[in-house]
């Protein structure tokens, strides 16, 4: 398999890093959500996906509850301080999924909506496809204007006999409204995973996308619903013999031919679809972080498991999330990852606490800038972190009501310890502290500014980064 990439001007492998980069100071835009304190979320309300549009244009969520919500950036041309408003208003919001039964496993199907995915827009319509657990389903977001009739007819007299044309005659008027945006249903892919669908992906083709579960990733085309291929098939003849799960898959940004997918074992797939028509069998390239024999415990299996994969926009890197790290996979280098990054390393000591109160088990989501330089990724007590690469300390912030007092508020940075102790901790930092209930486990980044968007819970946040010189 030939993966295509850039070296760097010196001809190394890994991040190309210059003489200045740019640093972030990022401030409070928006907050989407009941912000009613005294009333807890309810199960349904809370925000299971977030994703950004590929122009930015809009920002879509879904919920447990099934619907999904589309906000689209301020269109009425305001500028600040010489950069375009960050603001995003809703445009859409609609019930995508409804909570099914299986009587045939007599098990209950959720509503909640795992993933969304949009489309590249070629005409006025936007174009999303959502999944929850079993079924994905393609939607046309479009827009109508409502007109009214203003005015009646006068083409007979009081006396109900027809008006000479050459009298003046009275013809109605159409008056625009309000402009109504319609979600429709144009394509449901159902009956084709026999797992919970975790993650759906498409290609750069624009035609094909994949729908990935425990065990097995189906190809589709956008115009057929009644078969899919079988592309990944892990499933072993004998189920007591399993040793890993799928947990997320994504094609390669430029090549429609490539995918990743990650498994529970730490381990990530390389897969070129011309090869093999079955893409679980050899050549695949793994890229797999050797653990550190002397650290093994109980809890280094959990731990490893990757939970969001993500291509770099260039197609050079994988961004890959597990519970404690994030790391940096360079497609032509898989024995280790080029850069890894630390999110919590101080929960390590709490992993028995954390598993006893299911905490372990969250799948934190990571993104990418726009142009690669950056990554973001959630944390615990709505604590979030960006790291410039290069730069192994990363920023911490909180995404609360409190952190972000109004618009346009420089978002202040928590402090963290070091993994190996160092500067003092601030109360509200202590692991001791720590709220597990309120996390940022979905991320998403806007593909062209330094806009970030967060799910707390039932709370969706947006920041607006500035950029600043930093020499090194």
């Amino acid at each position: 398999m030939e993966v295509d990439s850039e070296e760097g001007p010196s001809g190394s492998v890994g991040m190309e890093v210059d003489e200045v980069t740019e640093n972030i100071q990022w401030r409070f835009s928006q907050i989407k959500g009941n912000l009613d304190n005294e009333d807890s979320p309810t199960d349904a309300d809370l925000i299971s996906c977030v994703e950004f549009s590929p122009d930015g244009e809009f920002l879509a969520t879904g919920d447990k509850g099934g619907r999904v919500v589309i906000f689209q950036r301020d269109q009425s041309g305001k500028y600040t301080n010489g950069n375009r408003s960050s603001e995003y208003n809703v445009y859409s919001t609609f019930q995508s999924h409804e909570p099914e039964f299986d009587y045939l496993k007599s098990l209950e199907i959720e509503e909640k909506i795992n993933q969304i995915r949009f489309l590249k827009k070629k005409n006025a319509s936007n174009f999303i496809i959502s999944t929850n657990d079993k079924t994905v389903k393609l939607w046309k977001i479009s827009e109508r204007e409502r007109r009214m009739a203003e005015g009646g007819y006068n083409l007979r007299n009081d006396d109900g006999t027809p008006r000479s044309f050459n009298k003046e005659l009275q013809l109605p008027k159409l008056e625009q409204m309000e402009l109504i945006v319609e979600a429709s249903p144009r394509r449901v892919y159902a009956n084709a995973h026999t797992y919970h669908i975790n993650s759906i992906s498409v290609n750069s083709d624009q035609e094909t996308f994949i729908s990935s579960d425990d065990l097995r990733v189906n190809l589709w085309h956008h115009e057929i619903t009644s078969q899919s291929y079988n592309i990944v098939d892990i499933k072993p003849v004998n189920m007591e013999e399993l040793t890993e799960v799928i947990t997320a898959a994504e094609f390669h940004p430029k090549d429609c031919n490539l995918l990743a997918y990650s498994s529970s074992k730490g381990i990530i797939r390389l897969c070129d679809m011309r090869v093999s028509a079955l893409c679980d069998g050899s050549p695949v390239i793994f890229y797999e972080e050797k653990e550190d024999s002397n650290n093994k415990s109980f809890f280094s299996e959990i731990i490893s498991s990757v939970s969001d994969v993500k291509f770099s926009h260039s197609g050079q890197f994988i961004l890959t999330r597990d519970y404690l790290t994030v790391n940096i996979w360079d497609l032509r280098q898989d024995s280790k990852p080029i850069e890894t990054y630390n999110v919590h390393e101080y929960l390590r000591s709490k992993l028995c606490v954390l598993y006893e109160n299911d905490s372990i088990f969250d799948k934190f989501e990571c993104g990418w800038s726009g142009d690669d330089k950056h990554i973001v990724t959630g944390s615990y007590s709505n604590l979030f972190r960006t790291f410039r690469r290069g730069d192994s300390e990363g920023s911490t912030y909180e995404a609360s009501v409190d952190a972000c007092e109004a618009p346009n508020s420089v978002l202040r940075e928590k402090t963290i310890p070091p993994a190996g102790g160092g500067a003092r901790r601030r109360r509200d930092d202590n692991t001791d502290n720590l709220d597990y209930s309120k996390k940022i486990l979905h991320v998403s980044w806007h593909p062209n500014s330094n806009i970030i968007a967060l799910a707390a819970t039932n709370n969706l946040y947006i920041f607006e980064g500035h950029p600043q010189k930093v020499s090194f």
